[in-house]
């Protein structure tokens, strides 16, 4: 059976992203929709909110509603785990040099990277209170106060921002800023969990199995009608990440031969 190719992002080869996050399906009739709003909002350069379980691809969705927006600056995607407690100010909107110790020369921040483009910010709920408050300044007054500046300097950067939790209830348990989710929630896209995309399993299947085939220097074998119908079955509670991890184990277990369920090993094969 033979599927729609993959959408790809070249972009994406620069950075440190895994091969689930260098293409985009759309077969299945959910995903199909969700393409169509996503290209609906990409556009008019509002803010967006992509809500989904961990795995889904949300970064992958972010980076097709930057492509089709025609921004003409840069996708800068940033895990807002990963910012510094102590120097997240300075991380997100740049500092001047001399601003504290060891930064003798002045960086422009991500908010500066991004302007004229589109700044993704995973997890936006990991982000701390007091930095979610000047996130939502930043954004409503369109400038920036770099750390140590006595001025601010414009920015125009569209954010898209991804959550794997509800951050309704996360407002309501008082981690998140309730003006900065009502500034975003007007353009939300919710992202289905791969289950529910039971249509866009075996076209992903077979692009992990290409894509790690040609790694491997290794033909690319067939799957089985019956590792098919245990694919489409499966729960995938890893979403697409873990169907690429099965598929790549699945490829060094059946060697040149052809994929059945017993290379899967899902959990219920015997």
């Amino acid at each position: 059976m033979s599927f729609p190719p993959p959408l790809t992002f070249a972009d994406s080869d620069k950075s440190p992203l895994s091969i689930r996050a260098k293409a985009l399906v759309f077969v299945d009739a959910r995903s199909r929709q969700l393409r169509e709003r996503a290209e609906a909002l990409a556009g008019n350069g509002q803010p967006l909110l992509i809500l989904g379980e961990t795995g889904t691809g949300k970064e992958l969705l972010a980076r097709y509603v930057h492509r089709h927006s025609e921004r003409a600056g840069l996708f800068v995607a940033v895990s807002c785990a990963a910012i510094s407690p102590q120097w997240g100010e300075a991380e997100l909107f740049g500092h001047v040099g001399g601003a504290h110790a060891g930064a003798a020369s002045s960086r422009a921040g991500w908010f500066g990277s991004a302007n004229g483009g589109t700044l993704y910010l995973d997890e936006i709920a990991d982000l701390s209170r007091p930095l979610q408050s000047k996130l939502l300044t930043a954004l409503e007054t369109r400038e920036v106060y770099r750390v140590g500046a006595s001025q601010a300097l414009p920015v125009d950067v569209r954010l898209v921002a991804a959550s794997s939790i509800e951050l309704s209830r996360a407002v309501a348990a008082g981690t998140f800023d309730e003006r900065l989710y009502a500034y975003l929630c007007d353009g939300q896209l919710l992202f289905p969990a791969l289950r529910q995309r039971v249509g866009d399993i075996l076209p992903l299947a077979e692009y992990f199995l290409g894509i790690h085939a040609l790694r491997l220097d290794l033909s690319i074998p067939s799957i089985s009608p019956a590792a098919q119908a245990v694919l489409e079955t499966h729960r995938w509670p890893g979403n697409t990440r873990e169907l690429e991890n099965v598929i790549h184990f699945a490829l060094l277990l059946a060697g040149n031969g052809e994929i059945g369920p017993e290379h899967l090993e899902l959990p219920g094969i015997a």
